[in-house]
């Protein structure tokens, strides 16, 4: 009797610690089909720049050499490895006054703008300087956190003004059998602090919530589902079963070699 119910009590473990195919599906929807796109409404909300972004600021001019004295990285140097360091190290990081500082130019005030309207107040501050400059403007700290239960957790820079959720989570080699995509935390930093949101992956609803768009700085967490606390256990169970096996093992070799009487 106590044989029957430990090998149920390993089946109800075993049972539980399984995932279904449907934990595993994003966005199911009975409206998708083979025959029809379906349209679904959603557009990416235009980031406006915030103190600490980073900024590409390039200006050309027909003239070379007035071109080199206006940037910080000659537009000369082909060479130089474009890499989060290097674009940061050339780039223009905006104050806690929400300025960045132009070389000759000066300070000009970007923070609460969008890239293209910060693009127009560069132009016009540079345009007191020199004429008819071609003004290219990036926004290159695009950078976003991936926690929890993913192939590959860490930090990637985006280089995509409209970077989805399955986008960074597919940089992150997708979340893992074990990730719960009801349940994805999303942290996002704000002009006045942070703010917090749960993302539900199964939700077709989502492809057109604006949170489907990420922003810069943002973290992801995928929580775990409860199936990975049962596979820990069954693991557990698994020593408990073989340190049994070998005792059970070692007491019928005793008793076989016990002497009759």
């Amino acid at each position: 009797m106590i044989f029957q119910r430990a090998i149920l009590f390993a089946f109800t473990l075993l049972a539980s610690a399984c995932v279904s195919t449907s934990q595993l599906t994003y966005f199911p929807n009975d409206e998708f089909t083979t025959e029809a796109p379906t349209y679904i409404s959603g557009r990416a909300k235009e980031y406006r720049l915030q103190p600490r972004d980073v900024l590409s600021v390039i200006i050309k001019t027909l003239d070379e050499e007035t071109s080199d004295y206006f940037n910080i990285q000659p537009s000369g140097n082909g060479n130089l490895q474009l890499n989060p360091a290097s674009l940061y190290l050339f780039g223009y990081s905006i104050d806690d006054n929400g300025r960045i500082t132009l070389p000759e130019v000066g300070e000009v005030e970007v923070s609460g703008l969008t890239v293209a309207q910060a693009k127009e107040v560069i132009e016009q501050a540079v345009s007191r300087y020199v004429n008819n400059a071609t003004i290219l403007v990036k926004l290159i700290s695009f950078k976003v956190t991936v926690l929890g239960e993913v192939a590959s957790p860490g930090y990637y820079y985006v280089y995509n003004d409209q970077a989805t959720v399955l986008e960074v989570l597919g940089l992150a080699g997708d979340v893992t059998e074990l990730g719960n995509r009801e349940n994805i935390t999303l942290v996002r930093q704000t002009a006045s602090g942070k703010e917090a949101i749960l993302l539900n992956l199964k939700d077709p609803k989502m492809l057109s919530s604006t949170y489907y768009f990420l922003q810069p700085n943002d973290v992801l967490y995928v929580q775990p589902l409860s199936a990975k606390a049962t596979r820990g256990n069954l693991n557990a169970l698994t020593i408990v079963g073989i340190v049994i096996s070998a005792v059970s093992a070692t007491i019928g070799v005793l008793n076989y070699a016990r002497p009759s009487n």
